[in-house]
């Protein structure tokens, strides 16, 4: 059972440990990643497109991420759970920030929260949270509540000036208090720049394999969707195929009158 603590993200980046997180959203896989041992579950608004189908993060609200993330914490109540912050619940003012942060630790009994972070103006808000005792992890690069600004989902930092203003961020969310910091689509080289340069945790996704730690979204690393995957996706299972196989296999079971067989009747 997991008992990863706030300190241990420092402690792992000290002793040069790497941190390992899974994306999560209902009590049957948080079990699971609970009982592989990985040290951190996020509950991520990728819901919005692993869960509820939406094409984009947008639609998301604070009411989905607190009914996730109860569900994750009932089937995974020793592991250290870090429920994201959904689009426009931290983007006006700093008094709802911290309601809305607030409303997610008391309601999921999360271990922290995580904040989307792409221009120095939400700084001031993660700043408030942590004076106010709420635990922030950061995430830059690729911030996906961003897309309509990026222009779609693509990778971040691939010129000089892109990777300076990703690296002074870095920094700047680092002396603000954050416990972690979520690198997601850029560059190896710049991701492992950040890295040596902070004192903080990293956590790459699409970033290389010098960050401090790494996340993957359950589903996709179980092959549970058979859509398009990005690159940085590693599939150790094609769970979708089998299943299909699994849920045909009864249709023409049930259809042929060959199940239920005596063994599964009273």
């Amino acid at each position: 059972m997991s008992t990863f603590k706030l300190g241990d993200f420092t402690n792992k980046k000290n002793n040069q440990q790497k941190i390992t997180v899974v994306t999560a959203y209902d009590y049957f896989s948080a079990k699971i990643v609970q009982n592989a041992n990985i040290d951190v579950i996020l509950v991520g608004d990728s819901l919005g497109m692993v869960i509820q189908g939406h094409d984009s993060t947008i639609p998301v609200t604070i009411d989905d991420m607190l009914y996730h993330a109860k569900l994750v914490k009932r089937g995974a109540s020793n592991s250290f759970i870090v429920v994201d912050m959904p689009y426009l619940s931290y983007h006006n003012n700093i008094s709802d920030t911290i309601t809305n942060a607030g409303l997610i630790m008391k309601q999921t009994q999360a271990s922290a929260i995580k904040i989307e972070v792409n221009d120095i103006a939400t700084i001031k808000h993660i700043e408030a949270l942590i004076q106010a005792q709420i635990p922030v992890m950061a995430h830059i690069g690729l911030t996906p509540q961003s897309v309509n600004i990026f222009g779609g989902y693509k990778v971040q930092g691939k010129n000089e000036e892109q990777a300076a203003k990703i690296l002074n961020l870095a920094k700047l969310l680092e002396n603000a208090g954050v416990f972690a910091i979520v690198l997601e689509c850029m560059p190896n080289e710049l991701a492992k720049t950040i890295t040596n340069n902070i004192n903080v945790a990293t956590i790459g996704i699409g970033s290389g394999v010098n960050c401090d730690g790494q996340v993957l979204v359950f589903h996709d690393l179980l092959g549970i969707n058979n859509g398009h995957q990005p690159k940085f996706v590693k599939q150790y299972l094609n769970s979708y195929e089998l299943m299909q196989a699994a849920i045909t296999e009864y249709k023409n079971e049930v259809e042929l009158s060959k199940f239920p067989t005596i063994e599964y009747s009273y």
